[in-house]
């Protein structure tokens, strides 16, 4: 009896162990099991000042997430804290490093309570003591600073309660870190630390406006001055670079304009305050009486505090005055005006000859009134009106309209001459200040803008403004932009200026008005030859220029060139093995954010990628007696994708990251030589209950044109080698250099995740394609097709059980590829493009463009239009070859879809239908090019797999795909199949 009971227990035992160990197995991952899957914002990951820590947020998909801090030399020290439901966590060290400030937001449970009620939900801010873990909270927070440098305060503005009168300020709460102490100050609208953390300048927003002003504050001893108080709201605050003056604006209401009247307010020499304040309305000589200082722009000082820029515009009247009114003035109106005009030209400080007096008078001309309409009561028609000759179309201007009614010109007060001047008008409204504000470099497109929107091919007209004067001259009449690469670009002097042209660069000397070609003598182009688009000779991106304006940084695809402005130095390959080795020298990781420019004295690091291996990895270059030395030295290079290099500011203390297609990013901290690797993040904490794919596999094939291509083989969860498996081929142009991307488990626009697919035992193959100019469409068949074949005889995949999916521009070529082969059984298209005629003269709504510029010079890749190109488009249009179509499609096109037009959708899918091909199309509400709303991604995320598992796995068709579903049953069907994480 014993015996029995003993082998019954031992085989209880067996079962249970066997039982358990079946529980631990990972498993699929399902849709279902995405909104509670947690993994780390990599943009959230912050290393403090002094490099001894490191946090980072740890977030959920649906719930809430964690703020993980942990010691960079004790990789076992973790504190977890609890920062509710966010996409972005807001977090800062201080910078001596002892303390952390980081938000807490409301939990996804009171977001969803709060769904119906929509009440504003209150945020948190924690600030933490780093040395012993203690933990003060504050509620109801909107932002926070520390102050600088100094790191003796932690500075909350308080969400805004209740209604105050018309105030805009809330309470600003100053916290001195070593007591502990809190003070309060109210209406405060915005506030900021100047660099060194010993000044703070504020805002105050009251009711009434009573006590508006700017306020600063010596943050050493606590005492606080007022600069300037009115009945205004003030706004804007920027400091200076070094944080030893700052600039704002005052705005002051006026009932005759719809905007306010703006005037400028700069404040230096911060011990004795010296405070500038330049009113327009009291400047009759040079500020033009139709303008005022916009609130769009915000002022900024010039490096040497000799001036000050700041934005205007027009202003617009209110209200029309009444045009019989304006005529009926009686005398005393009259000599009223002319008192006030009197009375203002004698206020005006600017006028300093009988010159100015004339130009003032003139300006000051008060009587005059323009005419206005007395047809208020009658209703106007609401149309809109295209013209032929419009520069952009209606369209355009309608999403550029509130754009184009903020848009402010560029303007400069001189401080020793108290003088206005204004730097550009509406015939150039392109502006940017060079580095030493000495110059300014301008652009007008609108001698080509109508072209520009036809054709697609850029030019501008560029301009030299001397600052001294506000005179401008023109430098380059019609200047090609094949891309942006070409755009001029100041040296950090502000002396010298970089551009692109004919397929060189030169450099330009302002000083001297002269221009050099810098690359004609090189044994390399610098044209980017792999560019596939209708443009002419687009160039590489440099890398810009050397801190001291002596050299440039030139890629030419490959190598890294180090070209000096002095002609007796000699340009020189840093790289060397670039071409040769197929090795790309992409990016110089930047090391300090205060940078301007690469510093040739100290060694420099670079991101390199194997063109062929699709190995990345980081060089350094060290420097030599002028500049950096020729010779890389390789300091990691590895089959995974290795990125984002950087370091504490104030330690050696470096850090990069790791990442592989089935592993997600880590983060490891080194040294300056990557002579260790040692992991601080634990990514994924869910990881290992799931199943992952089992590696990855590059594919070399050649197209039917004969270029060499790649692609990416993403290989099944527990793929064993021999077996054949449903395959997913995803596209869109060259993609083969993400084999060692990883792409964490979510809900995304298009419904595609290939990790989803490859942990339920798919494999995934992504090839490359090239374009041929006039054939985007047959460039898919003469790329995907090969490369698919050459794929097969790998043996993994089950050539009978291949599905196709792309979205947008690969959504047309998956509509495409369907009318010219029966290779797949299953092709899903997101958002395609199915005839090229018709696509060809709509509109890009996103942007309210035409599409005609895309098709001719971006990735439509046509020479001219249709009418010019029949033949071309026809081929190339999937619509014209529906009747080829054998393989069953799902389509997803949303009907304010902004980028490819919703008809584009309907004509395939009726043309589908007519010809009863197989076709369903997937239509959600109100969405645009890719779905926005959770349950939306959520949705069609399982809906595309359950077609593919149909297809490709037979498995039993849902109703949606065997027969549909019916209008008045739809409501029922979508409740059947919401999913979340409750």
């Amino acid at each position: 009896m014993k015996q029995k009971m003993i082998y019954a227990f031992v085989a209880f035992l067996l079962i249970f162990n066997s039982y358990a160990q079946e529980e631990k197995a990972p498993k699929p991952m399902d849709w279902k099991d995405i909104p509670s899957w947690k993994s780390i914002s990599t943009n959230s990951v912050n290393i403090s000042p002094d490099g001894k820590w490191m946090a980072y947020a740890m977030l959920q998909v649906e719930g809430d997430g964690e703020l993980i801090i942990k010691k960079t030399d004790d990789p076992s020290y973790k504190k977890t804290y609890k920062v509710g439901s966010s996409n972005f966590v807001s977090m800062a060290f201080s910078q001596d490093s002892k303390w952390i400030a980081f938000k807490e937001y409301p939990t996804e449970k009171e977001k969803k309570a709060n769904l119906k009620a929509k009440k504003p939900l209150s945020e948190k801010v924690i600030l933490l003591n780093l040395a012993d873990d203690k933990k003060t909270e504050f509620d109801k927070v909107s932002n926070f600073s520390f102050n600088g440098e100094m790191s003796s305060h932690l500075a909350l503005n308080l969400t805004k309660e209740g209604t105050n009168g018309d105030a805009k300020g809330s309470d600003l709460l100053l916290v001195k870190l070593s007591t502990g102490v809190k003070q309060n100050m109210g209406n405060v609208l915005e506030f900021s630390f100047n660099k060194s953390g010993t000044h703070l300048a504020y805002t105050v927003d009251a009711a009434n406006q009573s006590g508006n002003g700017i306020y600063l504050m010596n943050v050493n001893n606590g005492t606080t001055q007022v600069l300037d108080s009115d009945a205004a709201s003030y706004k804007s605050i920027n400091w200076t670079e070094k944080g030893d003056a700052f600039a704002l604006l005052k705005l002051v209401k006026d009932k005759k304009y719809k905007q306010d009247q703006g005037k400028l307010i700069g404040v230096k020499n911060l011990t004795s305050p010296q405070v500038t304040l330049y009113d327009p309305l009291k400047d009759s000589v040079n500020f033009a009486k139709a303008y005022t200082i916009s609130p769009n722009r915000r002022p900024q000082w010039s490096e040497d505090l000799s001036e000050l820029f700041y934005g205007i515009h027009p202003l617009v009247l209110a209200k029309k005055e009444d045009e019989k009114s304006s005529k009926k003035v009686n005398e005393d109106s009259v000599k009223k005006a002319e008192e006030e005009k009197l009375a203002k030209i004698m206020a005006d400080t600017s006028i300093k000859s009988i010159s100015d007096l004339q130009k003032a008078i003139a300006k000051a001309d008060s009587t005059k009134s323009k005419p206005s309409s007395s047809n208020d009561d009658l209703t106007k028609p609401d149309m809109t009106i295209w013209h032929w000759q419009d520069a952009r179309l209606q369209s355009r201007q309608q999403v550029l309209e509130n754009q184009d009614k903020n848009y402010s010109f560029w303007a400069m007060y001189d401080i020793k001459s108290s003088k206005h001047t204004a730097l550009q008008d509406s015939s150039m409204k392109e502006l940017t200040l060079m580095p030493k504000e000495k110059y300014a470099l301008g652009a007008d497109l609108s001698a080509y803008e109508l072209d520009i929107n036809l054709d697609g091919q850029n030019y501008r007209d560029i301009y030299l403004v001397d600052l001294s004067t506000g005179d401008k001259k023109m430098l380059f009449e019609k200047f090609y932009l094949p891309s942006y690469s070409s755009f001029p670009r100041s040296s950090p002097d502000g002396t010298k200026m970089m551009y692109g042209f004919d397929g060189h660069y030169y450099i330009y000397d302002l000083a001297k008005g002269t221009k050099t070609n810098i690359t004609e003598s090189l044994p390399t182009t610098f044209v980017d030859v792999e560019d596939d688009h209708n443009v002419t000779k687009p160039l590489h991106g440099s890398l810009g220029w050397s801190h001291d304006s002596n050299y440039v940084l030139l890629r030419d695809g490959w190598d890294i060139w180090q070209v000096p402005l002095n002609p007796k130095e000699k340009a020189i390959n840093l790289t060397k093995n670039g071409k040769s080795e197929k090795i790309r020298y992409q990016s110089r990781f930047v090391l300090d954010d205060e940078e301007k420019g690469y510093d040739w004295k100290k060694t420099q690091y670079f991101r390199t990628y194997g063109e062929k291996s699709k190995k990345s990895g980081i060089v350094k270059i060290d420097p030599s007696k002028s500049g950096l030395q020729a010779g890389v030295k390789t300091l990691i290079w590895e089959d995974a994708n290795i990125n984002r290099f950087s370091k504490a500011k104030s330690a050696d203390v470096f850090y990069f990251t790791k990442e592989n297609f089935n592993k997600p990013t880590e983060f490891f901290l080194t040294d300056s030589q990557i002579s260790k690797q040692t992991q601080i993040t634990e990514n994924t904490p869910d990881a290992g209950k799931y199943l992952w794919s089992s590696g990855a596999k590059l594919i070399d094939y050649i197209s039917d044109k004969g270029d060499s291509l790649q692609g990416a083989l993403f290989l099944p969860a527990n793929y064993q080698e021999g077996k054949k498996y449903p395959t997913i081929i995803y596209y869109y142009e060259k993609l083969s250099q993400t084999l060692h991307n990883y792409n964490a488990p979510g809900f995304s626009g298009t419904g595609w995740n290939p990790n989803i697919y490859t942990s339920n035992g798919y494999a995934v193959f992504i090839p490359d394609i090239v374009y041929t100019m006039d054939d985007p469409g047959m460039s898919a068949v003469w790329c995907v097709l090969p490369g698919v074949k050459e794929a097969i005889k790998s043996g993994v995949i089950d050539e009978s059980r291949m599905g196709l999916h792309g979205h947008s521009w690969g959504g047309y070529q998956t509509s495409f590829l369907i009318t010219q082969t029966d290779m797949f059984k299953a092709a899903a298209a997101g958002a395609p493009l199915t005839n090229m005629i018709s696509m060809y003269d709509l509109i890009y709504w996103n942007s309210g463009g035409g599409n005609m510029s895309i098709f001719e010079a971006s990735q439509g890749r046509f020479k001219g239009a249709p009418w010019e190109n029949w033949e071309s488009y026809q081929r190339n249009s999937p619509v014209y070859h529906v009747k080829n179509v054998k393989t069953p499609l799902l389509m997803l096109h949303n009907d304010k879809d902004g980028a490819v037009d919703f008809t584009q959708g309907i004509e395939y899918y009726n043309a589908l239908r007519r010809l009863k091909k197989p076709v369903i199309m997937v239509q959600y509400q109100g969405e645009n090019h890719g779905l926005s709303k959770l349950e939306n991604r959520k949705d069609y995320s399982v809906r595309m797999m359950e077609f593919f598992d149909h297809h490709l796995k037979e498995k039993d068709a849902p109703d949606w795909i065997a027969s549909g579903v019916d209008k008045l049953k739809l409501e029922e069907h979508l409740e059947t199949r919401v999913f979340g994480n409750n």
